[in-house]
């Protein structure tokens, strides 16, 4: 049986890694000033952060709607697919996963297994990418999906924002919270795991890394990493140096630039790390 992996824009995972392992990346769409883009396609990482903070209005997300995603799968399916794993965003913070959901019970020519990353960025990345190379080992689908439901629990990703303010004007935090993080100017520690978002509110970024250091001290040994930043690839790779003493050594570590589709709810100048700990 052919199988092939398919995943979505936030999954931030480089275009040539991407196309190495034949893994498809649907992209979602952001809508700006009236106008409409598809996610990295039409709206490159450096312009939209350029434009970012002089945007009239908030840019706003949207997942494609289940006829496209069907489309999708059976334009996999005539090119020889008999299994289709489509890997997603965590469903708490889209409805991706909803949508793709819809499209795979219309699908006629392969059969489509959805997957819920519970995951962001490189969280849902490096879950496809897992998938992938599992599947050009020979596994069955059914092999890859336990491997990738045991690695999704392994997976902890977290993140410091400059400001709560893109998360305000997204609609992503109230406005409360982003009131208390202006006066205090507070940078906001996000952590995601198993679909479950929290936030902590550090006062300041030498704080804010110090208690992302404390939780990946707390996790079990790392088996892998990434860093990932909005725009700010010097930050990310300082985090990785401050962070060292606690990361595996990796011959090739992911440092990527997070997709519009992400950086419009967290502004410029974010820095984070997805941690995969050991089985």
């Amino acid at each position: 049986m052919a199988i092939r992996i398919v995943t979505d824009s936030t999954c931030d995972l480089p275009a040539e890694v991407a196309e190495r392992y034949g893994i498809l990346v649907v992209p979602m769409y952001i809508h700006v000033d009236g106008r409409s883009y598809l996610d990295v396609v039409e709206l490159s990482r450096q312009d939209f952060y350029a434009e970012l903070p002089r945007y009239t209005a908030p840019p706003q997300t949207s997942a494609p709607g289940p006829e496209m995603l069907v489309q999708m799968y059976e334009g996999l399916a005539a090119e020889g697919a008999t299994e289709i794993l489509s890997i997603h965003v965590a469903s708490s913070l889209s409805s991706f996963v909803n949508a793709a959901r819809v499209a795979a019970r219309s699908t006629r020519g392969a059969r489509v297994t959805v997957f819920d990353s519970g995951q962001l960025s490189l969280g849902g990345g490096l879950l496809a990418l897992a998938a992938a190379r599992a599947v050009a080992n020979g596994c069955t689908l059914d092999e890859v999906v336990t491997l990738i439901e045991k690695k999704a629990h392994r997976t902890f990703s977290f993140a410091i924002l400059n400001t709560l303010e893109y998360l305000r004007r997204s609609g992503r935090a109230t406005a409360l919270q982003a009131g208390v993080g202006t006066l205090l100017r507070v940078k906001p520690l996000i952590s995601i795991h198993d679909n479950t978002l929290t936030m902590e509110r550090p006062r300041t970024t030498h704080r804010a890394i110090a208690r992302m250091a404390e939780h990946i001290a707390a996790l079990p040994p790392l088996e892998e990493y990434a860093l990932v930043h909005t725009h700010a690839p010097d930050k990310a790779r300082e985090l990785g140096q401050h962070l060292q003493d606690l990361l595996p050594r990796q011959e090739d570590v992911f440092c990527v630039d997070v997709t519009p589709a992400i950086g419009t709810h967290l502004g410029p100048d974010g820095i984070g790390i997805i941690c995969v700990t050991s089985p």
